[in-house]
């Protein structure tokens, strides 16, 4: 008599993405990546200033490699090579020698960009050519203003607790200002938020986020700029503004990027928060304008 066999095992079945609700992200993971990576930067920032250099350069590299990753789910394929050593170099004679010599960089490193595609040859050219000028002016360019900023204090590598640099004021105040947009629209946005700001782009942005923004860059902008840089109180109001605008003009624009590159995270390398540019997309669009108005108002 023939045995019959025994039931086969139900097929396993796919593993469910845990829900984070209305947060949509991993809240532990995301906040213990926070906590080292401002403990770095305060670190370095405050004690050795060459460091805090070195780590706004590392942040270039890897943010072109995310780029040039996602830029070839579509088929572009810009050069990442000289992209980095580019982007490092601009980074450092920003610090070093001031906006004339970031502007010659910058021309300097677009036209080596262009040259180089040529070894490739004629197929393709003016999409990589284009692709490669976006993604210098996007994220070395921008993230040079960093170096800007922090050289207004000098740029001797001394070592030690300097609160009084003016430069590392500045970051500190640029970086705690944007910090507070993306915190304020986050809890405004998921304590009540309602009306999208942008449906199709970003369905999680909304209007009452905005608003939770704007109050808080403004409260810190005022409070920082009275009693840590000295300047007046109008300016902070003015900073606020302007950190809460391009901050959410940042984070959509990164959200055009990704949903058109058809990716969901640019990569996966801070746990609970995606890639690196998922979260310098607000620091590189607030950086530029913050540094013009205290250059002006204040230093």
């Amino acid at each position: 008599m023939t045995t019959p066999d025994p039931p086969a095992a139900p097929a396993p079945q796919p593993k469910a993405p845990k829900d984070h609700g209305r947060a949509g992200r991993d809240l532990r993971a995301a906040v213990i990546s926070a906590v080292v990576l401002v403990a770095a930067i305060l670190l370095s920032l405050l004690f050795w200033k060459p460091a805090f250099m070195g780590i706004v350069a590392v942040a270039v590299v890897i943010a072109v490699w995310e780029l040039h990753r996602g830029l070839s789910a579509k088929g572009v394929d810009i050069p990442e090579q000289p992209l980095m050593l580019g982007g490092v170099v601009m980074v450092v004679v920003a610090y070093v020698w001031g906006a004339p010599a970031l502007v010659t960089a910058t021309a300097v490193t677009a036209l080596v960009l262009m040259l180089w595609l040529l070894r490739r040859g004629v197929d393709g050219y003016v999409k990589n050519a284009t692709a490669s000028v976006f993604t210098l002016v996007y994220v070395p360019f921008l993230a040079s203003f960093v170096a800007l900023l922090l050289g207004e204090g000098g740029t001797a590598p001394a070592f030690g607790l300097d609160l009084d640099d003016p430069g590392v004021r500045g970051v500190i105040t640029f970086i705690a200002i944007t910090v507070a947009s993306d915190t304020g629209g986050y809890v405004a946005g998921v304590l009540f938020g309602k009306h999208p700001m942008a449906r199709v782009i970003s369905p999680k942005k909304s209007w009452e986020g905005f608003a939770g923004s704007m109050v808080a860059t403004i409260a810190v902008g005022v409070w920082l700029v009275t009693s840590f840089l000295g300047g007046d109180w109008w300016v902070g109001v003015i900073l606020g503004v302007i950190a809460a605008v391009m901050a959410t003009l940042g984070d959509l624009c990164e959200s055009v990027i990704k949903r058109d590159l058809g990716i969901k995270d640019m990569s996966q390398v801070i746990p609970g928060h995606g890639g690196l540019m998922d979260r310098l997309d607000s620091l590189l669009a607030t950086v530029a304008p913050i540094w013009l108005v205290l250059y002006y108002l204040v230093f």
